[in-house]
Parts: structure tokens; sequence; C-alpha cells
């Protein structure tokens, strides 16, 4: 329980740290490697292009990717089961 929380925590620094202006280029393929390393499986190969490609793209940088991850992760997915 404390790990989730903490991936929590972590995602929300990291969704911060993607808001920071012109770091874009160096950022994006670092948070895809994180998110892929973060969620494993097929949903963090998803999520890390989502991520590159939501850190690549000019004026895209205020979508919370890691955040929304981690709600879909422990919020909507752990309801379905």
């Amino acid at each position: 329980m404390k790990k989730k929380y903490q991936k929590l925590v972590l995602s929300i620094v990291l969704d911060a740290i993607g808001f920071i202006p012109f770091i874009d280029l160096f950022w994006a393929p670092v948070s895809a490697y994180i998110m892929s390393k973060l969620y494993k499986g097929k949903k963090g190969k998803v999520a890390a292009v989502i991520s590159f490609v939501e850190e690549a793209v000019p004026f895209l940088d205020f979508i919370p990717t890691f955040t929304l991850m981690w709600i879909y992760t422990y919020v909507i997915e752990s309801e379905e089961v």
C-alpha cells in the first residue's frame, strides 16, 4: 500500500518536471524510459509512447501523463477486478 502512494508522489514530481519550459527535447525520451520502468508490460509501453509524444509536441506539456497513468492503474483498473 505504501509503495502505491510513493509512486503517486513520484508521478506528480515527474509531471512537474515536464512542465519546465525548454527541456522537452531532453525530457521526452527520459520520461518515456521512466514510464516504461514504472509500469511494466503492454500498458507501460503504451504509456511510454504517449508520454514521449506528450512531451515532444509543443503545448501538450500541461497533460499530467504520469499521474493519469497512476490513476488508471490504481483507481480505474483496480475497480474492475
